[in-house]
């Protein structure tokens, strides 16, 4: 067994996924890309901004092909795919260079690890942007594509080459992995890279800073959730429906004080 870094923070993941060559095997088997670079950024930013709202990738790479960004979502919002797909429409505009021409050059693919689960516990969604006609056949137009990743919901099920990536980054969140129950060199580089020995002090610093500003959020986030329990209770909503509406379970709900 090996002592790692957990890959549920922004830096550790960072720190793997930016390897040229773990992001370029992750990126084909997920997608079906041989990516032609030689760097990936990360806190990648446009400028000027693109809309209102100021968009980060946490890593970001681009051939004269495709566009591919990569962003690791640890505490759980409500709001990720409606926020997600803003950055990704940031990253097409952004290659739009005038209103004459509304084809950019090259395929956008946005990849999200949310390792903290989804509502809809799933291994894995893709929003497609493909035209389809009446009977579901596609136009082969639009081939840009967002893929949301679930590690905590992989399953026998889940197909390879899939199933190995997502079950190394669950496998990695309690911090200690089996490197010999998989076959990927890139994943057994992922262990390397991210070995608890191999951590910088600086490192450590921005995870400690992750997590509390991850427990600030949960924290408000639950405050929130039981003012909108106490809320429907008063108004004599039933507890089964509240507990599902919130996601406060009916123990919690019989704990709170209303």
């Amino acid at each position: 067994m090996k002592k790692v870094a957990s890959l549920r923070y922004g830096v550790i993941f960072k720190k793997a996924f930016s390897n040229l060559d773990v992001f370029k095997a992750f990126v084909k088997d997920f997608i079906g890309i041989e990516l032609k670079i030689n760097q990936v950024e990360t806190e990648k930013e446009f400028s000027p901004i693109i809309g209102k709202v100021e968009s980060r990738f946490d890593l970001f790479a681009e051939d004269i092909e495709n566009r591919v960004i990569v962003d690791i979502q640890h505490v759980r919002y409500g709001d990720h795919y409606d926020r997600f797909l803003h950055y990704h429409c940031v990253a097409l505009l952004e290659k739009i260079a005038s209103s004459t021409n509304y084809s950019p050059n090259l395929r956008v693919f946005t990849i999200v690890v949310l390792t903290s689960g989804d509502k809809h516990k799933v291994d894995m969604a893709t929003t497609d942007f493909a035209p389809k006609d009446n009977k579901g056949k596609p136009l082969n137009e639009l081939q840009h594509k967002i893929i949301f990743l679930s590690p905590k919901y992989v399953t026998d099920e889940t197909p390879e080459p899939y199933r190995e990536w997502l079950l190394a980054i669950a496998d990695s969140l309690d911090e200690e992995v089996d490197e010999t129950a998989y076959q990927r060199k890139e994943i057994r580089q992922v262990f390397d890279l991210i070995e608890q020995d191999l951590v910088s002090p600086q490192e450590r610093f921005k995870m400690k800073d992750e997590y509390g500003m991850e427990q600030l959020q949960r924290d408000n986030a639950l405050k929130t959730a039981r003012k909108i329990a106490r809320s429907l209770l008063s108004e004599g909503i039933d507890p089964a429906i509240v507990a599902k509406t919130t996601g406060i379970s009916a123990d919690e709900l019989a704990a709170i004080s209303f």
